[in-house]
């Protein structure tokens, strides 16, 4: 069995890990770490898990994380993230850190978008960033892991097959996201209350979003479709979970929809938990973040507008777990040697 171990135990990406990593053949739980709820019980916590797991919150210490974990999950701010890392480098066989403390290579643009979280250049470039469906290869045998953000998966996810895929130049990219309260974690802040949040839709970040930046720097890197300029607006709605991205991308490259339709589907062929979708192919239109709620799938769909000059590409998932939590999980999987849908199979629910 693999040992894991948790910090960050109490917030919503936390919860989830533990119970990821309860229902996970491979995986022991064997450390829950945190601050402000040390000596309190999973249960107590997070009210769906009644479980007696034999284990409380413990003060965060890197020599007992060394002692009792393979593999440790970072959920906890990146300033934190950034320090523990540092910390538990070649201490544990495996770090996954949740946070952006790592997901921006370029120094110049993480200190532009974290200002508050310093790191060493040399640690950065050790860790290992992407979703596992375009990095999966270089998760093998990795020993730091920087988990992407969740609106940056939904965008790279519906990008790479333009630009990794087609080798596409994409002159101009602006993204909408929209995303439930949860993508805030547990922090109680006036705008969050549920009289102001219900309902709403709030554009909280109108002018730039830093998961945009990592979604820049990545493709930037990764090359071969080159990205003129990528831009985005992001809303909170109404609900928990879940989030969805609208990319409007313009393009001088002449494609039609059935020659994307077809890229998509090629690229993401032997890739489970990317699922390409025709817009009308249900009785609601998708794709639509309800119905990968629950579930650590992505639901992709692209659209040719002629009319508009553009293509069209759509991308949801629960933010708690393909967003985060469950992506983790699946960077585990290949890091380990696992078949990657291990502990994961779960279908989402729906309605919700």
């Amino acid at each position: 069995m693999i040992r894991a171990g948790i910090v960050g135990a109490s917030g919503l990406a936390g919860g989830e890990l533990i119970r990821l990593v309860l229902q996970h053949p491979e995986l022991e739980l064997t450390y829950l770490g945190g601050n402000s709820s040390v000596g309190r019980r999973p249960a107590q916590l997070h009210p769906g898990l009644r479980l007696d797991l034999g284990l409380t919150v413990e003060a965060v210490d890197a020599n007992r994380i060394a002692e009792t974990c393979d593999v440790v999950f970072l959920s906890t701010p990146a300033s934190v993230s950034a320090r523990l890392a540092a910390e538990l480098a070649d201490r544990v066989a495996c770090v996954i850190d949740l946070s952006g403390a790592f997901r921006i290579r370029t120094p110049e643009l993480h200190q532009r978008w974290y200002p508050g979280v310093p790191r060493t250049t040399e640690l950065a470039d050790r860790f290992v960033y992407g979703v596992p469906e375009l990095i999966g290869e270089s998760l093998e045998y990795a020993a730091l892991i920087s988990v992407p953000g969740c609106y940056a998966t939904a965008l790279t996810l519906g990008l790479a097959p333009l630009t990794l895929g087609l080798g596409l130049p994409l002159k101009t990219v602006v993204v909408d996201g929209k995303s439930g309260s949860s993508g805030g974690g547990l922090h109680l802040r006036v705008p969050d209350l549920h009289p102001l949040r219900s309902g709403a839709i709030a554009p909280y970040a109108p002018t730039g979003h830093r998961h945009a930046a990592e979604v820049s720097d990545f493709l930037e890197r990764s090359k071969p479709g080159e990205v003129g300029s990528l831009s985005m607006s992001a809303y909170g709605v109404g609900h928990v979970r879940g989030l969805m991205t609208s990319a409007y991308v313009f393009t001088d490259a002449e494609v039609t929809e059935r020659e994307l339709q077809r890229a998509y589907t090629r690229f993401y062929k032997g890739h489970r938990f990317v699922r390409v979708r025709r817009h009308t192919e249900t009785l609601i239109p998708v794709p639509d973040p309800q119905a990968v709620i629950g579930s650590n799938y992505c639901d992709v769909t692209v659209l040719h507008d002629p009319e508009g000059g553009r293509i069209v590409v759509l991308s949801a998932l629960d933010n708690l777990l393909k967003g985060a939590s469950g992506q983790a999980v699946q960077a585990l999987n290949r890091r380990f040697g696992l078949p990657e849908e291990t502990g994961l199979t779960m279908q989402p629910v729906m309605p919700t």
